[in-house]
């Protein structure tokens, strides 16, 4: 069995290059005993993949849905689908890792999915759906009727958190790059308003949109846009960082954030970064919820899929950019 893989040539700086990774093969071993032959039939394109430490010479690392197609372990059998950190590759012999150190997450079985489609467990039945759900209601800790704010509210995270953000009963403002994407998640999702911080003065629309101030903010995209959202919260305003995308490619490193002591001072503001990780022990909770919602249709969701295997770096670059709509996802 040959395999197909990226591996990462040279670190990333700056915006991603084509010459940053390249496609291998490899030649697997046969499978021995406690060993199982997964191939990949969805695999997941995750902003994080640009700032976490990887190792030249490695598999691009990343999550995917693979159906096991050889085994020689009594917990996988023939025709299983699991989710596991496999990376960006085609084909995987594996161990079972049913139980992992340091709150990383071990690969597991795909269930209780009905007529889903099977690449939901890489965005709102996984770890990006997760990343929301916990971000947002273990630290904002929304109460009905307050104001949330939400920044990259189209991508997957933040389209989530929205949503749930309306399900708790509160006011939600989604910060989007695009019309398009403003329409989607107030016409379709329940925002109630958006701004689109490309063509509008976000301060000025904040305050049209909530004169009487912010209380929870959840942040994806962090720099001096996050900045301003931070500067109209109410007293005791929570902030969830879940990312800061706006800063993961400047070759520089990360910008300096303006001085906002004074409104953490004067406001008693709250604010936390986090890992989905950090919730690994309750990991189904979250994953049991969010399919609660999708079936009682309080969640909906958009995925962008791209076709090919060779196509995953572009996926990558386009996600990057923030062509996206939704989960990125390669069908292998």
């Amino acid at each position: 069995m040959k395999a197909k893989k990226f591996v990462l040539k040279q670190q990333f700086v700056g915006f991603p290059k084509y010459s940053d990774v390249e496609i291998m093969e490899e030649e697997l071993p046969p499978v021995t005993d406690g060993e199982f032959l997964a191939e990949a039939v969805f695999i997941s394109i995750d902003p994080f993949i640009r700032i976490h430490p990887q190792e030249v010479g490695n598999v691009v690392m990343g999550q995917q849905v693979a159906r096991i197609l050889e085994s020689k372990s009594e917990h996988y059998a023939v025709g299983n689908y699991i989710v596991g950190f496999f990376g960006w590759r085609t084909h995987t012999i594996s161990t079972p890792q049913l139980i992992t150190p340091d709150h990383r997450l071990p690969e597991y079985l795909i269930k209780d999915m009905d007529d889903l489609p099977l690449s939901l467990p890489l965005g709102i039945l996984g770890m990006p759906g997760n990343t929301a759900y916990f971000g947002f209601l273990d630290i904002c800790k929304p109460k009905e009727g307050e104001t949330v704010v939400v920044s990259g509210a189209a991508g997957t995270v933040g389209s989530h958190v929205g949503q749930i953000a309306k399900i708790k009963g509160c006011k939600v403002i989604g910060i989007v790059g695009s019309e398009s994407k403003g329409k989607w998640i107030t016409e379709e999702l329940g925002f109630n308003y958006y701004i689109n911080y490309k063509n509008q003065n976000l301060k000025e629309e904040l305050i049209k949109c909530a004169p009487e101030g912010i209380d929870c903010y959840f942040d994806n995209i962090g720099g001096d846009l996050s900045s301003t959202i931070i500067s109209t919260m109410k007293r005791f305003g929570r902030i969830s960082v879940c990312g800061f995308i706006s800063q993961y490619n400047l070759e520089s490193g990360f910008d300096k954030a303006p001085a906002l002591q004074g409104y953490f001072v004067s406001n008693c503001l709250q604010m936390q970064g986090y890992s989905a990780l950090l919730f690994v022990p309750r990991w189904h909770e979250g994953i049991a919820q969010n399919l609660k919602w999708i079936k009682e249709k309080k969640l909906k969701y958009r995925e962008t899929i791209i076709e090919g295997f060779e196509n995953t770096f572009q996926a990558f670059l386009d996600l990057l950019s923030g062509k996206n709509i939704g989960k990125t996802i390669v069908k292998v």
